[in-house]
């Protein structure tokens, strides 16, 4: 490298502008320069890896450009194993592929990593929310608060009140619907179904969470324009490589940063309303008499309810107004995206549409108006594979972010090599490249819902467990990381993994089978390309449905459907 360049360095040393922290505390700007510095001396300067040897990934930029950066990581890691270094100049990535890798940072080591460019990205939308949160102390005091409100009773008492909301859509398809006999198609009989179920989710959030009504299936409020803008607005944050929102009075001058500031402000408006007014006739109760109340008989069966009214919790408005928005936004965001791939893959596979509504019949009976109980959605085994099958090609988030506090060695496992992961490098667990690795999925781009029965193991990979589909039927909802030795991760896995797991499965089972029990769909001729089928790879730009990435995989021209009254239901 250059004279001035060491000199650069130097200078910055004396002046203790690029000090590194001590391990374990939060990363500062000499950790971040120290990385990049040995980034651009290892590539333009020949300099040695200090990541133990990870080879550097080299390609076009638009794999990981275009809003698919998840499916260019999928390419990567066939090319260079796992985990491998992405540079964006001086910004690097290590990319984690391997299910003992990723075990080793999710669970063994999970105390080493904060989230990173995540939290930063999260943190002006969510503050100290579980999400965003890096201080390891906030997270576990958070977590502690918050765990207890998702008790047993309380989630099988939401399954009713999924089905409660979910009538707003259903009247809305409704409207829409064709009868089965039509043969004429009007144009108005066409439904954009991404929209329709991000509305459907908000409504449930907004009962589950506040009590309170959003309307978003039927109308469109300033507070539900505000939050999808602020959604909208991470998400293009998290595709930039500069955070010019960062600079000084930028929030003030750019236009987009002045419009999130007004969103912001819209959003902690309604917040803190609906804070005030819970807690303005808060009444002090013990966690197993909250815990043990009739839901049925409680005329706020909220969380917002529980979590005020719960001793000794922490009711600072700032605080609940974070945690809850973090519900709101990750929850939401989430059971949409869900929905709307599984819908995708239902209509794309007409045999495993029709084991769907078979199974959803047979349990639920003639009567449309009934809404699944909790024992009901644990018979309908099937529609719940479909969904973990949705989420195993569609996983949310596609990639899982960590920042690392505490120099750490990561195991080879069944990857490609061992890792030295050096304090404020940024760390990516690529999802969607681990659910479509054909060592651990046979046939992984199929939609094969059936796969979740069986156990598979792969004898060229000893240090992976295999997948044991024992370790979760009969005991919980969903396949999950412990059954499948980390190679399947719907909600994460280890210490951070996702409290809501269950309200969530059950949210979008119970959404699907109530519009999958009315209705049949098909795709919109309309909005079909002559240039890509529908089924092709979605991830292709121009599918006609098309996928594109910012904290989840939305579609990235809608789901556009034509909906039919299913024939058994017909007036």
């Amino acid at each position: 490298m250059p004279w001035w360049w060491h000199t650069f360095w130097y200078i910055g040393r004396k002046l203790r502008i690029t000090k590194r922290g001590k391990n374990g505390q939060d990363i500062r700007f000499g950790d971040t320069a120290f990385i990049a510095r040995t980034n651009i001396e290892q590539i333009y300067g020949g300099g040695p890896s200090l990541d133990g040897g990870c080879p550097i990934a080299t390609g076009e930029i638009e794999d990981v450009g275009d809003g698919t950066r998840f499916v260019g990581l999928l390419n990567y890691t066939v090319k260079y194993g796992s985990p491998y270094k992405l540079c964006f100049g001086p910004k690097s990535f290590l990319v984690f592929g391997d299910p003992i890798q990723i075990k080793h940072l999710l669970r063994e080591a999970h105390t080493k990593y904060d989230k990173g460019l995540l939290g930063e990205i999260l943190k002006p939308i969510m503050g100290n929310g579980l999400m965003p949160v890096s201080d390891p102390n906030v997270w576990k005091e958070r977590r502690r608060a918050i765990v207890p409100a998702f008790h047993k009773e309380w989630i099988e008492y939401m399954v009713g009140l999924f089905g409660y909301s979910t009538q707003p859509l259903l009247s809305k398809l409704e409207a829409k619907a064709l009868s089965s006999s039509s043969a004429t198609v009007p144009s108005t009989s066409s439904c954009e179904m991404e929209s329709l179920f991000c509305s459907a989710a908000l409504d449930i959030m907004g009962k589950s969470m506040f009590n309170y009504d959003f309307d978003s299936v039927t109308k469109e409020s300033p507070f539900i324009k505000a939050v999808c803008s602020s959604l909208m607005e991470a998400e293009h944050r998290a595709q930039t490589l500069v955070p010019y929102w960062n600079i000084p009075l930028a929030n003030r001058v750019v236009p987009r940063l002045r419009r999130d500031r007004r969103n912001l402000r819209i959003i902690h408006g309604v917040m803190d309303e609906l804070i005030s007014n819970a807690k303005k006739t808060r009444k002090v109760t013990d966690i197993e008499e909250l815990q043990n109340q009739n839901y049925a008989k409680v005329q706020d069966p909220s969380m917002l309810r529980f979590m005020v009214d719960m001793r000794g919790a922490d009711i600072d408005d700032q605080q609940l107004r974070d945690d809850f928005i973090t519900m709101l936004v990750s929850g939401h965001e989430t059971v949409a995206a869900v929905l709307s791939w599984t819908l995708f893959e239902l209509v794309k596979h007409p045999k495993i549409m029709t084991r769907v509504q078979n199974e959803i019949d047979s349990v639920l009976g003639d009567d449309a108006t009934s809404v699944p109980t909790y024992n009901d959605i644990k018979k309908m085994e099937y529609v719940r594979l479909v969904v973990a099958e949705t989420l195993r090609l569609y996983p949310e988030p596609p990639l899982l972010i960590r920042r690392c506090r505490t120099p750490d060695i990561v195991p080879k496992g069944g990857g490609a090599r061992q890792a030295t992961v050096l304090r404020g490098m940024d760390v990516f667990m690529a999802t969607h490249s681990l659910h479509r690795d054909a060592k651990y999925w046979e046939d992984p781009d199929t939609f094969n819902p059936d796969r979740f029965l069986k156990p598979h193991h792969n004898p060229d990979v000893p240090e992976w467990k295999g997948y044991d589909p024992e370790k979760w039927r009969h005991k919980s909802l969903y396949p999950d990381e412990v059954a499948s030795d980390f190679a399947f991760l719907p909600f994460g896995g280890g210490a951070r993994r996702c409290i809501g797991d269950e309200f969530a499965i059950l949210e979008i089972v119970v959404t699907l089978t109530m519009v999958l029990r009315q209705f049949d769909f098909e795709f919109d001729p309309s909005h079909l390309s002559s240039s890509c089928g529908i089924h092709e790879p979605p991830q292709r730009v121009d599918h006609p449905v098309g996928m594109h990435t910012g904290a989840t995989i939305h579609t990235r021209h809608g789901l556009h459907m034509l909906v039919r009254k299913r024939s058994a239901y017909q007036v």
